[in-house]
């Protein structure tokens, strides 16, 4: 990793939740230090691929990001804060290897993400 994948994770790891390439940017400007745009999505998209970092869409679209410390997983989402738990989901596991093998299907990836209001929202 190159000292601007460092500084990229390291902003990653400071906002401590799920945020957009473009958050990390400002937060990395703010802090003084001249990493591109273009950097942060580099070292985010190649962070997904190598799943150091959990990747999800908002409703718009917009990818977001979160240090990803524990392997596969799913996240129960708050709508109005943002706070993020990752949740067991062996059943959705189950789910999913049965419907493949049904359908003929192998490599099978899935995504679940869980969105709803936290008790203090």
């Amino acid at each position: 990793m190159n000292k601007s994948e460092i500084k990229v994770i390291g902003a990653l790891k400071q906002e401590g939740r799920f945020a957009s390439a473009q958050t990390l940017y400002q937060l990395l400007r703010k802090s003084g230090e001249s990493t591109g745009l273009a950097t942060v999505y580099r070292t985010l998209q190649k962070a997904a691929a190598e799943n150091t970092v959990d990747v999800l869409r908002t409703d718009e679209g917009e990818a977001l990001y979160r240090l990803c410390e524990t392997g596969h997983h799913h996240h129960l989402i708050c709508t109005s804060c943002g706070k993020t738990v990752e949740v067991e989901g062996s059943a959705v596991e189950k789910w999913a290897n049965n419907m493949a093998k049904e359908n003929g299907f192998r490599q099978v990836r899935h995504v679940v993400e869980l969105f709803g209001t936290c008790a203090k929202c």
